[in-house]
């Protein structure tokens, strides 16, 4: 069953507690393009959106950030997810 987590293999960080000796992943292109062409905003604050998965629920204040906050904790809960 955890039998990847015996190859040997520099890239196995279970296996092995140094950084591997080159990049463990790419990032997609779209990725690059969001961060060389970012977005403006006035959004301080994100967290996971609930009611709508795959995406966030952004906030400009901490109050805001807040409320968001608590509600994705009380999902969680409801959930029975152990943090």
């Amino acid at each position: 069953m955890y039998v990847d987590l015996t190859i040997d293999s520099p890239y196995n960080t279970y296996k092995y507690s140094s950084l591997p000796p080159g990049p463990i992943v790419t990032p997609d292109l779209n990725a690059i393009d969001a961060v060389l062409n970012y977005e403006k905003h006035g959004y301080y604050y994100f967290v996971a959106n609930v009611e709508n998965f795959g995406y966030h629920k952004f906030a400009k204040t901490l109050s805001q950030h807040n409320a968001n906050a608590a509600a994705y904790r009380r999902w969680v809960s409801r959930q029975g997810i152990n943090r």
